[in-house]
C-alpha cells in the first residue's frame, strides 16, 4: 500500500483533492516553461531569418536617373503648342531635375547647388498668373538682363518655398524664373533667354 505524502505544513498526510492540486499546479509550471522556451526559440529563428535576408540579399546602389534633354523636351513642347519655347542656358553644374509642359506652361526646374530654380513660359497667359505663382506679391523692383526688362520679386516671406523671382512678358506668353534661390541665380538662368524672348515678341505679338 503507497504511503500518503505528509504536508510538512498540516501536520498530516494531504487529501486526494490536495494531491491533485498540487499535480494540477506543477503540471500548469511545466507547461508555462515549455511555452516560453518555445517562444524564445521562435523569436532566435525569427531574429536569424532577418540577418540572412539582409546580410544575404545583395543591395546595390540604386541607378541614377536618366539625364534630362532641355533641348529634345523642348522641341516636342513647341510642336505640341505650336510655338517656340525658350531654352534656358543654365550653367553646367546645375542638375535638370524636369523639363515639360504642365497645365499649360513649359517648365524646366534645375536644381543648383541649394536651393532650386524653375524656368517657366506660360502659354496665353492670364493678367494674374505671376501673381498666383508667387502668393500675392507684387514687384518690388525692375532689372535689366541680356536686354529685356524684367520685374524682380524679392519675397520677404517665401511662400511654397520660393524666395525670389523675375518675370517678363513674351507676346501672349509670360516668362517666370523663380524659386527657392537668389537674384544672382536667377540671373544666371535669365541670362542668355534675350534673343528668344525678343523673337517670341515677334512671333506672338
Amino acid at each position: 500500500m503507497a504511503r500518503q505524502r505528509v504536508v510538512a505544513e498540516l501536520g498530516r498526510p494531504e487529501t486526494a483533492d490536495e494531491t491533485a492540486a498540487r499535480k494540477a499546479a506543477a503540471s500548469q509550471r511545466y507547461r508555462s516553461s515549455k511555452t516560453f522556451r518555445n517562444l524564445v526559440a521562435a523569436l532566435i529563428v525569427c531574429v536569424a531569418i532577418v540577418a540572412v535576408v539582409y546580410f544575404g540579399v545583395p543591395r546595390g546602389t540604386p541607378e541614377p536617373p536618366e539625364p534630362v534633354d532641355v533641348n529634345v523636351a523642348a522641341a516636342a513642347a513647341a510642336e505640341t503648342v505650336g510655338h517656340a519655347v525658350i531654352i534656358p542656358e543654365a550653367p553646367e553644374q546645375w542638375r535638370t531635375n524636369s523639363a515639360r509642359i504642365e497645365g499649360g506652361v513649359w517648365r524646366v526646374v534645375y536644381a543648383p547647388a541649394t536651393g532650386f530654380v524653375r524656368v517657366s513660359q506660360a502659354f496665353d497667359a492670364a493678367d494674374d498668373w505671376v501673381a498666383r505663382e508667387l502668393g500675392g506679391f507684387a514687384p518690388t523692383d525692375t532689372v535689366t538682363i541680356d536686354g529685356i526688362d524684367w520685374d524682380e520679386y524679392d519675397l520677404a516671406s517665401p511662400v511654397d518655398n520660393i524666395s525670389y523671382g523675375l518675370a517678363t512678358s513674351a507676346g501672349t506668353d509670360t516668362i517666370l524664373i523663380y524659386g527657392a534661390t537668389d537674384a544672382d541665380a536667377a540671373a544666371e538662368a535669365a541670362s542668355g533667354l534675350g534673343d528668344q524672348i525678343r523673337d517670341l515678341r515677334e512671333e506672338l505679338r
